[in-house]
């Protein structure tokens, strides 16, 4: 009986420059980890590599100045909202910079008590203490200060209204918390919508409530005109890469992944699935924060990682159908019950508990906890036997 079900492997690869052949270079690494570790590929494994590394390679960057003109282009006022962007330094911090360079007065509307992943712009019980209903009450810049202006973000020690004006401060900014996308038309009928999941139900209600320009970050920086693009995210899934310069999230990503697949095929005949991973979809139990800041997780994956799992909940067997039998006999029991599952168990109590996410979700989490966002020097990852199951031998 084997002893061993999934393995999961952070596998070390050359540090990555824009025009580097990444394709060579990631079934170069596995071929060398493959040699070293001595192990086998087998069909359906899994290989995972990490956004930033084909971006980086694809040289998808954009500069400070960039953002700038694209927002002088969209926007003809001398004013422009930004709603709920996330709190982050090197995320929507190094939008917003680009968003100043462009001269124009901001509005900049944060959700309270937290923002869209979860991390905190104040105080929640200080919120409760002070009888403010969130839902409807606005939180001037000069209430902010007087009241929540000594908080700091639990992990990064930031207080992320005093960054921003910081990053704005060549212009001129107006920060407010409040939590109806409509808010923002008080000040200005010009608005970019910055949240990354919600984005299309902020901006019907922007569009309901007589909005005059509006426009997503995904509609920003995703043409091509002779500088880095994403034409399905636009600004979304950007990081800081300098004071100048972000890297947008991989384009033309399922033309690499097709591609890798095939030169694993010739090399070792194997049909080993292959994916492009950002930020994984878990939430952190203390802080509360959840970590997708990226429009998704996988930007593009082959075929074979469509869909989402379909098993049955080996601890409700044991416990319910199963109860009465012990040793090798429940065990010879179990695998007959995987065997003979059904292909759809959507809404079958048999699969109760189990995980209903895509596939794609799944592994780019595990992908994503493996690699670490540091110093680990990981960022190709494998996967094995996560398709198998107790029943296969």
């Amino acid at each position: 009986m084997r002893t061993v079900g999934t393995e999961v492997r952070g596998l070390r690869a050359p540090i990555v420059k824009e025009g580097d052949q990444l394709v060579e270079i990631v079934v170069d690494s596995l071929k060398q980890s493959i040699q070293e570790e001595g192990y086998e590929l087998r069909d359906k494994d899994v290989l995972g590599i990490t956004e930033s590394l084909v971006a980086r390679a694809q040289g998808n960057y954009i500069n400070i100045e960039d953002i700038a003109a694209e927002i002088n282009e969209i926007f003809s006022g001398d004013s422009i909202g930004i709603v709920f962007p996330i709190l982050s330094r090197n995320r929507f911090s190094m939008i917003l910079k680009g968003i100043a360079a462009s001269g124009k007065k901001i509005y900049l509307q944060l959700s309270y008590p937290n923002d869209e992943v979860g991390n905190p712009l104040l105080d929640a019980r200080k919120i409760y203490d002070l009888k403010i209903d969130p839902y409807q009450y606005v939180i001037e810049e000069e209430e902010y200060y007087q009241k929540f202006s000594d908080f700091k973000h639990p992990f990064t020690g930031v207080n992320y209204v005093d960054l921003y004006k910081e990053i704005a401060a060549e212009t001129e900014i107006e920060i407010i918390a409040a939590n109806q996308p409509e808010t923002i038309l008080n000040y200005t009928d010009q608005v970019i919508v910055a949240d990354i999941h919600t984005k299309e139900r902020t901006k019907e209600i922007l569009k309901e409530n007589g909005v005059a320009k509006v426009v997503s970050l995904n509609e920003i920086c995703n043409k091509d005109q002779g500088k880095g693009y994403n034409p399905d995210y636009g600004l979304l899934g950007s990081n800081k890469a300098s004071e100048n310069r972000l890297k947008l999230f991989p384009k033309d990503g399922q033309h690499f992944v097709e591609e890798v697949q095939k030169e694993i095929r010739e090399f070792s005949g194997k049909e080993v699935e292959v994916m492009i991973y950002g930020d994984g979809a878990f939430k952190d139990p203390v802080a509360k924060i959840w970590e997708l800041a990226d429009p998704v997780v996988s930007p593009a994956y082959t075929k074979g990682l469509e869909g989402t799992p379909n098993e049955v909940k080996l601890k409700y067997l044991a416990d319910n159908e199963l109860e009465k039998l012990k040793g090798e006999e429940l065990l010879t029991a179990m695998k007959e019950e995987i065997r003979e599952k059904e292909a759809d168990l959507t809404a079958n109590i048999k699969a109760q508990g189990t995980t209903p996410r895509r596939l794609t979700d799944l592994l780019g989490s595990l992908c994503d906890l493996v690699s670490g966002s540091g110093d680990k020097g990981t960022p190709i990852i494998l996967i094995q036997g996560y398709f198998d199951n107790l029943a296969d031998e």
